[in-house]
């Protein structure tokens, strides 16, 4: 409690600046979100040209996603906190700025080195501007607007996902002027561009009043390798066959992240401003949320992942043909994500467990599809179990994000989204390698592509169950409900 108070002295009150009147704002935050999402996904259609235009090593096409990942993980809560400092347009608008470079330099990169580090370039952009966008949508809008806000931003990341897998094949099956794989890095230049214009006059300041924080160097470089410490072995153990490295990086990590936690909680206490204010965790709400949000993204893109997987390797679809089965599952989702801060305001916490439930019955149906056909049959019952485990997607995403951030007081906004963001990328870094660990694990061992896919559905399903699970510790009025109490009142 003393760590709290001295966070936020009598004598200095911060607030956020008032924010510009409707809805102009959200189109530029969520374009830039939408490049950031697009750009995981849609890398994956461009490798296997990359691959033989640079005859690239399996090595350096790994190193095109985990570095991507990795800066993007790394650098999340360093950028939450530093738009808390030095105002949230300001870190938002670099990071747009360098997402744009980064992608022109990868649309004309000439060797895999070049390619590489312009992808390092991307994600390091990406930590810049994504925490900023949740950390304004959260104190630009109240109530059921707020809850309208978190809805398009749901759709942005679902609809990123998906359409990176149909744009991706897409443009490569087109070739437009030749370029083959580079367009599918040289699309961002012109959302960039006009997003970028716009961040000045649509984008409020997001500065506090009275003195800012300093930004807490030394935190910022501990939180910083104890993410990459997390992070990296969950990327490259899995294909690694996890050498003794791995783990004790992971163990490493655990230790790094305990002394942070100490000086945190010191250097709150003498007044300071730590990277990682003790006040967020103070808040039951972000603390439940957040392992909720880690658990229910280890099952988002490792997910697509081995969905891509059974499509294309096992159902031998194109990758433009696999991206359009992706559709049935972003038409689910887009359905429900329009209806889930309604039903959230109803339902509460128990809004998140129908979706993951829905989704439950998504996937244990795909699951008897594949059991029963394997890699042959009817596409339309596999795209009738895609609708329904979009659906539940849809109903858990944007309740969930808002649910974590609601209690997070506006001078420590960015901290907190820079905390969800991250652990955003380490659920999706947890579900890629124990998904991937028991897909491959059953093909290695001998099974098809349809057996692998097979286990693999069973473990998403135990995951969806946990989400579910897992809602029951956060407060009863949680996410849209309370908000729409609080604009009531």
């Amino acid at each position: 409690m003393s760590a709290t108070a001295s966070e936020a002295p009598a004598s200095r009150t911060v607030r956020p600046d008032d924010p510009p009147a409707g809805r102009a704002v959200l189109p530029v935050l969520l374009s830039g979100v939408g490049m950031v999402v697009l750009d995981v996904f849609i890398v994956n259609a461009a490798i296997p040209a990359i691959e033989r235009e640079f005859h690239a090593q399996p090595s350096g096409l790994e190193w095109l996603v985990t570095g991507y990942s990795l800066a993007f993980a790394a650098a999340m809560i360093t950028f939450g906190r530093l738009g808390d400092c030095v105002g949230r347009r300001r870190v938002f608008a670099w990071g747009l700025a360098l997402f744009t470079a980064a992608s022109v330099l990868c649309g004309v990169a000439a060797d895999m080195t070049t390619l590489i580090a312009a992808r390092v370039g991307q994600g390091l952009a990406a930590a810049a501007l994504v925490p900023q966008v949740t950390a304004i949508i959260n104190l630009a809008y109240e109530g059921a607007a707020r809850a309208r806000a978190y809805t398009a931003y749901a759709l942005t990341l679902g609809g990123g996902a998906v359409a990176g897998q149909i744009v991706g094949g897409g443009l490569i099956a087109a070739d437009p002027a030749g370029l083959g794989w580079r367009t599918c890095f040289l699309v961002n230049v012109p959302i960039g561009l006009a997003a970028l214009a716009l961040t000045r006059r649509r984008v409020p300041a997001g500065r506090v009043r009275g003195a800012p924080p300093r930004l807490d160097l030394a935190g910022a470089a501990v939180v910083t390798v104890a993410l990459v410490a997390v992070v990296l072995p969950l990327v490259e153990g899995p294909h690694d066959g996890w050498p003794p490295w791995t783990w004790g990086c992971l163990a490493g990590a655990a230790g790094l992240f305990a002394v942070l936690a100490w000086t945190q909680r010191r250097a709150a206490a003498r007044g300071g401003n730590p990277i990682l204010p003790p006040a967020l965790f103070a808040e039951r709400a972000f603390v439940a949320g957040l392992v909720n949000v880690v658990t229910f993204y280890a099952s988002v893109a490792s997910w697509f992942f081995v969905l891509a997987l059974y499509l294309q390797d096992g159902r031998h679809l194109s990758p433009l043909r696999a991206g359009l089965v992706f559709s049935a599952l972003g038409g689910g989702f887009l359905v429900t994500s329009l209806a889930a801060s309604r039903l959230s305001a109803r339902l509460g916490r128990q809004g998140l467990a129908l979706g993951a439930g829905l989704r439950v019955l998504g996937l244990m149906m795909l699951w008897v599809v594949v059991r029963e056909h394997g890699t042959s049959g009817d596409l339309r019952w596999v795209a009738v179990a895609l609708v329904l485990d979009g659906a539940g997607q849809g109903l858990v995403t944007g309740p969930l994000i808002s649910s974590v951030l609601l209690g997070v007081r506006p001078e420590i906004a960015g901290a907190g989204s820079g905390v969800l963001a991250a652990a955003q990328q380490v659920g999706n870094s947890v579900g890629a390698a124990v998904l991937g660990a028991v897909f491959f694990a059953v093909r290695q061992g001998g099974g098809s592509v349809a057996d692998a896919f097979e286990a693999s559905l069973l473990v998403l399903a135990a995951i969806s169950l946990l989400v579910a699970g897992l809602a029951q510790l956060l407060p009863r009025d949680s996410g849209s409900r309370r908000s729409t109490r609080q604009a009531a009142g």
